[in-house]
């Protein structure tokens, strides 16, 4: 599983042109959900990311976390976290997560940060997104179990 956490100021998604998700201050998260990949890694990865403290106190340190700054979560399903490029030029995706499986898991974290977070806005899975963002810093952090 991985996750590509990306410290916000504004991020939005549109599916068949229309907003499926907006939020404020937060976290965009591109989900890759891996073909060995269980609720297990899912519980690991969304503690881990939530507990993450990686916004800025008064004195301009990194020591504040996404609940301390009444963050918002945007989550968004993206197998192709999962390319391989080391043989020619096109990608393979044969480690990426069946789609059954990997939809299963993204709804499960979906779940998981809903019961922690105020707001948690997404993406559609398997759709045509388009994904706009203002990364903070920037500020790039990825998790994989």
């Amino acid at each position: 599983m991985k996750f590509v956490i990306q410290r916000v100021t504004e991020a939005s998604v549109e599916v068949e042109n229309k907003i499926a998700g907006a939020i404020g201050k937060g976290f965009l998260v591109l989900i890759g959900v891996g073909k060995e990949d269980s609720q297990a890694e899912a519980d690991r990865l969304v503690k881990k990311m939530l507990g993450l403290r990686i916004f800025a106190d008064q004195e301009g340190k990194t020591n504040l976390s996404l609940k301390d700054v009444e963050g918002e979560l945007l989550l968004i399903s993206q197998f192709t976290l999962y390319a391989n490029c080391t043989k020619g030029n096109r990608p393979s995706f044969i480690e990426a997560g069946d789609p059954k499986t990997a939809k299963e898991l993204y709804e499960y974290i979906i779940r998981l940060c809903r019961e922690q977070v105020p707001v948690v806005e997404t993406g559609v899975f398997g759709a045509e997104m388009k994904v706009s963002l203002c990364n903070d810093g920037p500020f790039t952090i990825l998790l994989e179990s």
